[in-house]
């Protein structure tokens, strides 16, 4: 068997790659490998979660031109894992090989500027918002949004790092200066009674399919748990998909793509952020869907036809952060005591506070049962005798 294209279509056992080393690429590798091709990554080291599994890694940097050059050699079709990509990097080998999603993509959701310039431009629903990157606009933004805001760094900022709490004017200046007086965004607070997300596949083609929303809960920033569907009638959830489809097809993005939403008490849905790449919320996929995620990645890269995205069941995910480990191993047996829960481990070696180690799955006939499931299965993890 040989691999090759024809229809635009790149057929196993071709060489595809992803851009980025954590658990996100390492579920990407698996999920290719399974549909028999042969996955690679550029990779920091050859000890990150996805080079572990990979068929084969390029060491180096994602915007050093040899290890590009390495990479290109390599893969046939290349994606990402996360959005703070060289975007230069991905357009020079958009010239050589596949590249889904496109540099622009990319470009457009790695700097919270131009992503609020992008939603305003569409008119998608978001936070009141105002930049941030001179004494005056920071003044504006304190006079116009009111108190309290928050102030986000306009690019490399993830699980609530590059951000503070404004809670009054007074404390406007310091707050950016502790920000290291960068380029920000500074949103206007918003009275939430959840956060949810929408996964979205869309293909070359231009066809896309959504995953049912999720209900995400988070603990110092960091998400904690996702729910899916997310129990929160009809109309929202209807509103929700047409949101995030709408993101995908004006960024015009080919792959995967998640959107965060603010749910207001008062039922309005406002879009918080996008990640152009598989998402935390959408890991429940891997076991509740006809086609998970990841799947759907593979898919969209290269050029078949995407999966469908109904559940086969409610699902919950809970994070396993590196706080797990803190009185010792953990009981996997316990966890796994009830056989609707599926434990994932993500290959990192040294278990951090904060750090994200792997997750459990749970399904069950209802959202809530799912929840309470896998909830349980985790505070298994570290009961002792």
């Amino acid at each position: 068997m040989t691999a090759g294209s024809r229809d635009g279509v790149l057929y196993p056992p071709a060489s595809v790659a992803v851009v980025g080393s954590g658990q996100l690429g390492r579920m990407f590798i698996q999920a290719a490998q399974a549909m028999g091709y042969r996955a690679g990554v550029l990779s920091a080291t050859t000890e990150t979660p996805a080079a572990q599994v990979a068929d084969w890694t390029v060491v180096g940097r994602h915007d050093d031109l040899s290890a590009l050059r390495q990479l290109a050699e390599k893969a046939d079709a290349v994606t990402v894992e996360f959005e703070n990509v060289s975007a230069p990097a991905l357009r020079w080998l958009a010239k050589r090989r596949i590249v889904r999603p496109g540099w622009r993509t990319l470009w457009t959701s790695q700097n919270r500027l131009r992503e609020k310039r992008f939603l305003a431009r569409h008119g998608i629903p978001h936070a009141p918002w105002c930049p941030v990157r001179t004494a005056d606009e920071l003044a504006t933004a304190v006079r116009d949004l009111g108190s309290p805001l928050i102030l986000k760094t306009a690019s490399s900022g993830y699980d609530g790092k590059g951000q503070v709490l404004v809670k009054d004017e007074a404390e406007a200046a310091d707050a950016w200066a502790s920000l290291g007086r960068v380029a920000c965004v500074a949103e206007g607070w918003v009275e939430f009674a959840a956060e949810a997300s929408v996964v979205v596949a869309r293909g070359a083609d231009g066809r896309a399919g959504a995953f049912p929303i999720a209900l995400n809960h988070h603990e110092r920033h960091i998400l904690a748990t996702s729910t899916a569907p997310a129990p929160v009638g009809p109309i929202v959830a209807l509103e929700a998909r047409e949101a995030a489809l709408a993101v995908a097809q004006a960024l015009d993005s080919v792959g995967v793509l998640c959107v965060e939403f603010f749910l207001t008490a008062d039922g309005r849905l406002l879009v918080n952020e996008i990640a152009p790449r598989p998402h935390n919320s959408g890991h429940l996929t891997i076991e509740s869907a006809h086609a998970s995620q990841f799947d759907q990645q593979v898919r969209a890269l290269c050029g078949l036809p995407l999966g469908s995205c109904d559940l086969v069941r409610p699902a919950a995910m809970v994070n396993l952060l590196g706080d797990v480990w803190s009185g010792g191993e953990p009981r996997w047996e316990r966890a796994l005591e009830d056989p609707a829960v599926k434990l994932h481990l993500y290959g990192k070696h040294t278990p951090k506070v904060g750090r994200k180690m792997g997750h459990l799955t749970a399904l069950d006939e209802t959202p809530e049962g799912a929840l309470a499931r896998v909830l349980a299965a985790k505070r298994r993890l570290t009961e002792r005798d």
